[in-house]
């Protein structure tokens, strides 16, 4: 189908709302849903709750009648700890439904799509797809390798240092870098380190933003690679030893749609050089230590050429108060 400018700008309004839930709505995807004509919205709950369908069909009522439904994800089909979208769409007696990602999750896969259709209403795809499926990059990675969507994070120098030769690394980056980390830590089922790192640096690994995440059970699973102390903060943690990939496998079978691999360097270049990184995430100082004895942003061998290197793309680069956020893709 050739999508109207009006069916863009609905799935637009979809995608915003679901970026509203994005750290409320994990281990479920975070969508956005739009019903038309009328503009009424929802989006997913925290788990338990009702689905972004539910929630717009209930602000729309008897509207819904003979409207058109766009929605990020296809809706469930299957009973789980909430009843299928499916039903309710039809009941509402939607008349069209606009898609805009297919859910490879096997208890849907399709199957939300071929029940709209048995049921006679017009279903479209297509719409905003690279929007969505950017978007719900975490749960569609989750859903179709079993493994977690990985970022590294990683904060800098200009010339590449993450620490001082003594090892003092508090505060490369300034407030606002900062606080998108811990944005970035709410939005991550998990949040690795290494045990080297819990042994230098102590850290707790906690989201310290109440706007962002209130209380504890909304805190991210801290996990250590390595064994630490029982008196460590970063406590309570996962402890977990070994292949990384089986870590990642590990982190899957809990539920977690994304980790954050926060250092150190060691752990980080493990990760890079396995090939296990979707997204990097470096935070830039306008700062120099100089010299070839600060500690590395990889630790470990590197690639002998430049013909060797690895070679990404540019996602986005945007400033953070004083410093530079920039993040790579592999793909």
């Amino acid at each position: 189908m050739t999508a109207t400018v009006a069916d863009e700008e609905a799935m637009r309004r979809a995608v915003a709302l679901a970026a509203t839930v994005r750290t409320t709505a994990p281990p479920n995807p975070w969508v956005g849903c739009v019903v038309e004509p009328g503009g009424f919205e929802g989006a997913t709950n925290p788990p338990g709750g009702p689905h972004a369908e539910a929630v717009a069909l209930a602000a729309a009522g008897e509207a819904a009648r003979g409207a058109t439904l766009f929605t990020t994800l296809e809706p469930c089909a299957h009973h789980g700890r909430t009843p299928p979208c499916v039903d309710a769409i039809v009941a509402a007696g939607v008349r069209r439904v606009v898609v805009g990602v297919i859910d490879p999750d096997p208890q849907v896969a399709g199957a939300g799509l071929r029940a709209l259709v048995a049921a006679g209403i017009q279903v479209d795809t297509g719409v905003g797809t690279a929007a969505v499926a950017s978007q719900l990059a975490p749960y569609l990675k989750h859903r179709t390798t079993g493994r977690p969507w990985v970022i590294l994070k990683l904060a800098t120098t200009l010339d590449g240092r993450t620490a001082a030769p003594d090892g003092s690394s508090r505060w490369i980056t300034g407030p606002e870098a900062r606080d998108d980390v811990h944005r970035l830590r709410a939005e991550s089922g998990a949040v690795l380190v290494g045990a080297g790192t819990v042994r230098a640096d102590d850290p707790a690994l906690t989201v310290r933003n109440e706007e962002i995440v209130s209380d504890e059970a909304g805190q991210p699973l801290r996990v250590v690679l390595g064994q630490v102390s029982e008196e460590a903060r970063v406590q309570p943690a996962v402890a977990l030893d070994g292949d990384l990939g089986e870590a990642l496998d590990d982190l899957g079978n809990r539920g977690v749609l994304q980790v954050l691999v926060e250092g150190g360097a060691t752990v980080a270049g493990a990760f890079h050089r396995a090939g296990l990184v979707d997204r990097y995430v470096f935070y830039l100082a306008p700062a120099l230590l100089g010299g070839d004895d600060g500690r590395p942003v990889l630790a470990g061998a590197g690639a002998p050429t430049m013909t060797e290197a690895w070679r990404g793309r540019i996602v986005s680069v945007r400033p953070l108060g004083g410093d530079l956020r920039v993040e790579l893709a592999g793909d």
